[in-house]
């Protein structure tokens, strides 16, 4: 198939461009930044952002193309001029949602009938996933109107190699290799769902050709769960040390004025993703565990990610003197 990759550059979306690549698709990336990529893709330069950019980029190739994975979208107006260049030309349009789209359930597990953020809300705390609500419903009308064949997947917590953030694992794997402590919400007994990223990649591909899934949501995330402090245990496991876990009061850590870890559910309460549908619908299962994921990331962390990030533990040291801790 020819497909048509939106970002590509790093991640989710770099490795989606390798696996199609792997699996012989002919693949096109758009971004603004420069990756390493396989052999055969190809590259258009553009930034979504700019406006008339995508139509200026990629006019001359609205009909180069028989999938489109929108990894980069976040607002309708980005999705928009995608929109106006492949509806009715391709096959398949993919778009990267996020799990952020739902609202708190006392039940589990959550699937994609549960309730999502009012599109109306304009709570700036809410606005990406309420924005991503707002794609998903604008993309689910198109279909409704006139069959354009959206699929929405709603992405759970990434982890493995490249992290874009030095927030996930990269400052996680740099305390636990110095020894340092690591400051977490209360007990962190939340549980937080997480998917390797190759294994996101994945199931993207396994879309391809799957009419089925036109008009669908579907919930991504891995077979396993786990919870804050699971998470920080596993990866101490990958590094090969027990982790000095320091436990912050809920009321302080509540209070402090940013996060102590990237998890929001560490201060909002977790939640269990179903893939009930994803398994019916997708030809597709994760090959990482949570253990194994861990260990993926980090080996890439040891032996080429380590120099890759910049680490400012001068918050931990905070929040530590905060509750009279020492960061020795």
């Amino acid at each position: 198939m020819r497909v048509l990759v939106t970002g590509g550059n790093r991640y989710i979306g770099l490795n989606l461009v390798f696996e199609l690549a792997r699996q012989g698709h002919e693949v096109t990336v758009i971004n603004s930044h420069e990756a390493p990529l396989p052999e055969c893709a190809r590259r258009l330069h553009g930034d979504r952002q700019v406006p008339g950019v995508l139509t200026e980029v990629l006019g001359p190739h609205r009909d180069s193309f028989d999938v489109v994975f929108d990894n980069t979208a976040y607002m309708i107006k980005d999705l928009e001029p995608m929109v106006e260049l492949f509806h009715g030309r391709v096959s398949q349009y993919v778009f990267t949602s996020s799990m952020a789209v739902y609202r708190r359930s006392f039940v589990q597990p959550v699937d994609e009938t549960f309730r999502t953020h009012d599109p109306r809300d304009d709570d700036p705390r809410k606005s990406y996933g309420v924005n991503k609500v707002r794609c998903e419903q604008y993309l689910r009308q198109l279909y409704e109107d006139g069959g354009f064949p959206a699929t929405s997947l709603r992405v759970s917590h990434t982890i493995g190699p490249r992290s874009p953030l030095v927030t996930r694992e990269p400052m996680f794997f740099a305390r636990l290799e110095q020894g340092r402590p690591i400051p977490i919400p209360g007990e962190g007994f939340p549980f937080v769902s997480l998917i390797h990223v190759a294994d996101v990649a994945g199931l993207m591909a396994a879309l391809i050709g799957n009419a089925t899934v036109a008009g669908e949501t579907y919930n991504v995330t891995g077979g396993e769960v786990t919870s804050i402090a699971g998470s920080v245990r596993l990866m101490a496991r990958a590094v090969g040390v027990e982790p000095n876990i320091v436990n912050v009061p809920m009321d302080i850590a509540r209070a402090l004025p940013r996060p102590l870890v990237h998890w929001g559910e560490a201060l909002m309460g977790g939640a269990v993703f179903s893939m009930a549908k994803a398994h019916r619908d997708i030809d597709w299962t994760p090959r990482f565990g949570l253990e194994s994921g861990y260990a993926d990331a980090y080996d890439w962390f040891r032996t080429e990610g380590r120099d890759k990030y910049e680490y400012d533990f001068s918050y931990d040291d905070e929040v530590l003197a905060l509750i009279g801790q020492s960061s020795s």
